[in-house]
């Protein structure tokens, strides 16, 4: 099975400066998720990362190959897979640790919205205030951060049987 960088295009470049051109892989080539993603792939599955879990081994769970980690994170607009994709316990904590003097500060104040949905998976039915706001809850720096880990755990999966034709528009517009 071919790899990401398999399908970009090939160039000549002089690393050196020496007039003395090497065959490159053109990295420089972006390909981003269409903003409509969801309704493209009505079919698109929703998936939940356990702890631990590397793009590789959801690829393996998921499609029974390593190979198609980038697709995971091309779907999911995953630009860095270090942070845009959820942290390990251990790295979670060192995380929330170094960035925090006292992760247990308040990070905000939010209420439940009055109108609208009362409750989400995703928090979204919560809305930051200001301290003096009337039943506002504070939030700390640590559940905020552990919120924001939760909701990259949430991903969407292409079904196997489009993985082909995804292939073969990566590799088009790769190649332009």
């Amino acid at each position: 099975m071919a790899g990401y960088f398999s399908y970009f295009p090939k160039m000549l470049y002089d690393v050196e400066g020496n007039g003395n051109p090497k065959v490159v892989t053109d990295i420089l080539r972006r390909v981003v998720s269409r903003e409509n993603t969801d309704e493209s792939f009505s079919a698109l599955a929703e998936y939940n990362i356990a702890n631990g879990e590397t793009p590789e081994v959801v690829s393996f769970k998921v499609y029974g190959t390593v190979d198609y980690y980038w697709i995971l994170l091309l779907v999911n607009n995953i630009k860095d897979r270090y942070y845009d994709w959820p942290l390990n316990e251990q790295q979670f904590e060192a995380y929330v640790n170094g960035k925090y003097t006292n992760p247990l500060d308040t990070h905000h104040y939010e209420i439940t919205q009055s109108s609208g949905p009362t409750s989400s998976v995703d928090d979204s039915h919560l809305i930051q205030v200001n301290s003096t706001t009337s039943g506002a809850l504070a939030v700390s720096n640590y559940e905020y951060e552990r919120r924001l880990q939760e909701q990259k755990r949430r991903i969407k999966i292409i079904p196997r049987e489009f993985i082909p034709e995804l292939i073969e528009e990566f590799k088009n517009l790769v190649r332009r």
